[in-house]
């Protein structure tokens, strides 16, 4: 029996580097990307200045003026006056100073913006949750209620309200009054939402845990919907502005010695032109607080929404 021998060839040793892959010790979520994205841009700080500028100047008008907006303040001899020391924008067709005028108005649409949104909002987040969420015979009589709402022109409602109330014109009843009819749209955002957000992983475990399907969505499902609300709410905060705005311009606002953009708008109508500056400084700043709100939300839903960031 023959013996063979085998052969082995020599292997040389080969030392093979691989790169190590290192990852960032960055925290990252929604909320810290969206605010890495949106502080590079220029037009998200000019409307975070002026959109303080306004909120201070309606929480503390006397830091801007010293003046009283109406009553003994105004006097018919500088009626239609030019601007002079302590009056930087003259006077209007009543005498009364309108830098003044500018400032405590801003008060008057904040409040009612803010109390509106904030009403809005809330009827709207409770529809679209529930509907979202539990879906079936209660989704359906939600959505279309919601449907119902949404045909209606909140403006032309709100005229109805307010000409019904003319009696209890205040703040409160004129913010129920554009929120109460305004919150459609923001049900719907919400539904949708939450239809996502329901069929994540953890929301599932949550309930196969034994949590009630009330408790998650309180717990779990409402947080993490809540970013297109924030966006949605702060471009309300603008539209609600000018439905206030608007409602005084035609006389079923505030009423009264109210000082308020809209009804000093409707006012200098009268003197356009004559004084047209009267009519120009209310304008100016209805506009530019509106821009203000409404491209601040603008620049969050860009900032919140990925494939938006990817684009860019």
């Amino acid at each position: 029996m023959s013996s063979s021998t085998h052969f082995v060839a020599p292997v040389k040793e080969a030392q093979v580097q691989v790169d190590q892959v290192s990852l960032s010790s960055r925290k990252s979520n929604l909320w810290l990307d969206a605010w890495r994205d949106v502080r590079k841009r220029p037009l998200f700080w000019i409307s975070v200045v002026f959109a303080v500028i306004v909120v201070v100047m309606a929480v503390a008008p006397g830091i801007f003026t010293q003046v009283a907006p109406s009553g003994g303040a105004c006097k018919l001899a500088v009626s239609n006056g030019d601007p002079s020391a302590g009056h930087p924008l003259g006077f209007n067709r009543q005498g009364c100073d309108i830098w003044s005028r500018l400032v405590w108005g801003t008060r008057t649409s904040m409040t009612v913006g803010l109390l509106a949104t904030l009403i809005g909002t809330a009827i709207g987040l409770i529809m679209g949750a529930l509907a979202g969420f539990y879906g079936g015979w209660l989704d359906s009589l939600l959505s279309r209620i919601g449907d119902i709402f949404f045909t209606i022109p909140y403006i032309v409602a709100a005229i109805v309200v307010m000409t019904v109330l003319s009696s209890a014109r205040n703040e409160l009843t004129l913010a129920f009054a554009i929120g109460g009819f305004s919150w459609a749209s923001t049900a719907r955002i919400v539904r949708a939402e939450v239809l996502r957000v329901k069929q994540s992983d953890y929301v599932m475990a949550s309930i196969a845990l034994g949590l009630s399907r009330f408790k998650t969505l309180l717990v779990h499902v409402l947080p993490n919907a809540l970013a297109p609300v924030i966006v949605v709410a702060t471009i309300s905060l603008g539209h609600a502005i000018v439905a206030e705005s608007t409602l005084s311009f035609l006389g079923v606002g505030l009423g009264g010695n109210t000082v308020s953009w809209g009804a000093d708008i409707s006012q200098a109508q009268a003197t356009l032109r004559t004084a047209p500056m009267a009519l120009f400084w209310p304008s100016l700043a209805l506009t530019i607080a509106v821009l203000a709100f409404i491209t601040l939300g603008e620049m969050l839903r860009d900032a919140l929404d990925p494939k938006a960031r990817a684009q860019r």
